[in-house]
């Protein structure tokens, strides 16, 4: 990889295991928006930025080198070798080998812990055009203005919200448990600022303090915030793709995938999850049950 920067606008030549359509639409954020094939609009870490990929080239503006180095090479997980990764996986069976081979160019994001936790309470029992359009009216009504964009709101920014406030967002059930996020994290009762001196055992519990935060929510947030890439996300439709293609399609506990998932892939469980999901979702693999 190679990347210089011309007028606040940075390029990046020969980048490989990158395809910006596959990384944002798999399940993992929500701040984005679709410009063209290949060309989005991202609202993360406090900046606005337009990503445009043409093979193995990737234009990003505004974005100096300073901004790629300290921003976007980490949040785009830059220093991780995806081939590596991918041949392992591939190696552990023919299922996941055509997995990633169809979506090549995923990547898991290391997003800002605080905004990616309170985006997965909402998306409890939600679908992404909704999840968004909470989001949107959150930033819109607390968050900071960009241009013609909203950063999400800062802890600061959103604490001042009543939880009649948020459920004015038409967040429903969810406002109470965003409120009680909310509460959590200003006592310190919930410290984000630890969570890297934790076991993902004692980080699972930290989380599932919050009320309306289970393991899914939680495990979503380790995996694409908090670096623990173990973790197996499994909400109703990821478990229905797992019993589709590894349990015969039996109905299958929760727990017991969790366990195929360690056992299997170990330490890459998180990334096995992100191929399998978006192999799965986009070939309507596992729908001959009623997805959620």
């Amino acid at each position: 990889m190679k990347y210089s920067e011309l007028n606040n606008r940075l390029t990046i030549t020969d980048l490989n295991s990158f395809n910006i359509e596959e990384i944002l639409e798999c399940g993992q954020c929500f701040r984005f928006e679709k410009i063209d094939d290949l060309e989005y609009k991202i609202v993360a870490m406090g900046k606005v930025l337009n990503i445009k990929q043409n093979g193995s080239k990737v234009e990003m503006y505004p974005c100096t080198v300073a901004d790629f180095e300290n921003i976007w090479f980490n949040y785009f997980d830059m220093s991780t070798d995806y081939n590596s990764i991918k041949q392992e996986l591939a190696n552990s069976d023919d299922i996941m080998k055509k997995a990633v081979e169809y979506a090549d160019g995923i990547r898991l994001l290391n997003q800002e812990p605080y905004e990616c936790l309170l985006s997965f309470i909402i998306s409890q029992n939600n679908n992404i055009p909704r999840i968004k359009g909470i989001i949107s009216r959150m930033a819109e009504k607390y968050g900071k203005k960009v241009g013609d964009d909203y950063l999400f709101p800062t802890l600061e920014e959103l604490n001042v919200a009543t939880e009649e406030d948020l459920f004015a967002l038409r967040m429903g059930f969810r406002a109470k448990y965003i409120r009680d996020c909310l509460d959590k994290l200003s006592s310190g009762e919930v410290d984000l600022s630890i969570t890297d001196t934790l076991s993902t055992d004692e980080l699972l519990k930290l989380l599932l303090k919050i009320k309306g935060v289970g393991q899914k929510v939680a495990d979503c947030s380790m995996l694409f915030s908090m670096g623990r890439r173990e973790v197996f996300p499994t909400d109703v439709w990821v478990k229905r793709v797992m019993e589709h293609l590894y349990f015969n399609g039996e109905d299958t506990n929760i727990k017991v995938i969790h366990a195929f998932a360690k056992e299997k892939w170990g330490d890459l469980a998180g990334y096995a999850q992100q191929y399998l999901f978006y192999y799965a979702r986009s070939l309507k693999i596992g729908t001959d049950k009623e997805k959620k």
